[in-house]
C-alpha cells in the first residue's frame, strides 16, 4: 500500500506517480475521491444536469483507472482528472447533442430562465459547500452561485463553455487551458472572447458581475419564509403580494415560462392551487445554487402522507422574488437529503 501525497513536487509527486500506476486501487481511490465534489461540479457546468454530472464524474473515474498506465506526473494529478473529466463531457454531449429550446411562452416578455434549458437542474447547496478544490480558494464556486449562469453558459459551443470554465470560474491561465483542451493559447483568448461576448448577451446587466459568495441576508430569508407560510395556507393573494411585477415562473422540464405576476397567478390558479381538489402542501427551506429554495410536499385529497412533489428556486430582490425555476424530480429531494414524504 502506498502512502497517498497529493503532493506536487519531488519525492511527493513520485509518490502519487508510483500509486496511480502500480494499480493499487485502494491508493488509487484515495486520491480520486479527494477530487470528486470538485469534479462533480465541473461536470455540472458543463452540463447543466446534476444527475448527469453524477454519472459523468463515475465515468471520467473508470476512463482514469483505465488509463492509469498513461499518467507520467508531469501534469498534478487534478488536472490530468480535469482533462479526462473534461473529456468525457465532450464526447456526452457530442453523443447528445442539444441546444437550449425556444419557450413556450405562457405570458407576455421573455427571460433568461424561461423553460428554454429542457434538461435544466439545480445542484443543492450542501454539496456545492464541498465543491471547492483543496488547492484553490473556496470562492472558485462562485460563478455558478445561481441558475442563471448555469443556463447561460449552456448556450455556448462546447469547447468555448469549457474554456470559460476553466479561465473565468477556476481561474486557470491560457497556456494551462490550451495544454489542457490541446489548443495554443492563442486559439484559447480568442476562444475567450466569443464566449464572454455570448455571456454578455445571455446574462442581465446586473449579474455580469459576481460577488463573493454570502450567507442568507435577512431579508431573503424573511420572504422565503413568507413564500413557505402562503404556499401552505393555499393563499394566492399572499403570494401575489410577494411578487415583482415582471416576475418569472419557470418549469424546465415542460419548456414551459411564465412572464409577470398577472400570468404566474393565473397559472397557479388554473393549476389547482388552493383549490380542495389540489390537496394540501408543507414546504421545508433549503438551498440551490446559492439561492433560497423550497421543497414542496403535496398531499392530495383522501391520502395521509404529504410526498415530495416540486422543488422552487427562488431569485429573490429587494425582499420580492424575481424567478421561480421549479424542478418535479424526487431524486433533486434526495440529493438535497430531503425526505420524499412528510
Amino acid at each position: 500500500m502506498y502512502r497517498v501525497i497529493a503532493g506536487q513536487n519531488g519525492a511527493e509527486k513520485e509518490v502519487v506517480v508510483a500509486a496511480v500506476r502500480a494499480g493499487d486501487s485502494s491508493a488509487f481511490t484515495e486520491l480520486v475521491q479527494r477530487h470528486r465534489r470538485e469534479l462533480q461540479m465541473h461536470c455540472y457546468r458543463m452540463l447543466g444536469s446534476f444527475e448527469e454530472s453524477e454519472d459523468l464524474v463515475q465515468e471520467a473515474f473508470l476512463r482514469a483507472w483505465r488509463k492509469r498506465g498513461s499518467f507520467q506526473g508531469r501534469a498534478t494529478f487534478r488536472v490530468w482528472l480535469y482533462k479526462i473529466a473534461t473529456n468525457a463531457c465532450l464526447d456526452h454531449i457530442a453523443r447528445h447533442p442539444r441546444r437550449p429550446m425556444t419557450p413556450q411562452a405562457g405570458g407576455m416578455g421573455t427571460s433568461l430562465l424561461s423553460g428554454e434549458i429542457q434538461w435544466l437542474q439545480p445542484y443543492p447547496d450542501r454539496l456545492l459547500d464541498t465543491a471547492a478544490p483543496f488547492e484553490e480558494n473556496p470562492d472558485a464556486v462562485i460563478a455558478s452561485k445561481e441558475l442563471v449562469f448555469i443556463v447561460a453558459i449552456q448556450h455556448l459551443p462546447p469547447r468555448q463553455r469549457v474554456v470559460l470554465i476553466l479561465r473565468d470560474v477556476l481561474g486557470w491561465s491560457a497556456s494551462e487551458a490550451g495544454e489542457l483542451l490541446e489548443m495554443s493559447v492563442a486559439a484559447v483568448k480568442s476562444s475567450l472572447q466569443r464566449a464572454r461576448g455570448t455571456l454578455r448577451q445571455q446574462l442581465p446587466a446586473p449579474r455580469l458581475e459576481w460577488g463573493p459568495v454570502s450567507h442568507p441576508t435577512e431579508v431573503e430569508q424573511e420572504t422565503l419564509q413568507r413564500y413557505m407560510e402562503a404556499t401552505e395556507r393555499g393563499d394566492v393573494a399572499a403570494l401575489a403580494n410577494l411578487l415583482n411585477e415582471d416576475a418569472v415562473l419557470a418549469m424546465p422540464a415542460w419548456s414551459e415560462h411564465f412572464v409577470g405576476r398577472d400570468a404566474i397567478v393565473a397559472a397557479l390558479v388554473e393549476g389547482g392551487f388552493g383549490s380542495e381538489s389540489f390537496g394540501e402542501l408543507r414546504c421545508r427551506a433549503t438551498w440551490a445554487n446559492r439561492q433560497p429554495a423550497v421543497a414542496n410536499y403535496r398531499r392530495p385529497p383522501g391520502k395521509s402522507d404529504y410526498e415530495a412533489f416540486a422543488l422552487d428556486v427562488l431569485r429573490i430582490e429587494n425582499g420580492q422574488i424575481k424567478e421561480i425555476t421549479a424542478f418535479f424530480s424526487s431524486e433533486l429531494f434526495i440529493a438535497s437529503d430531503l425526505p420524499l414524504t412528510l
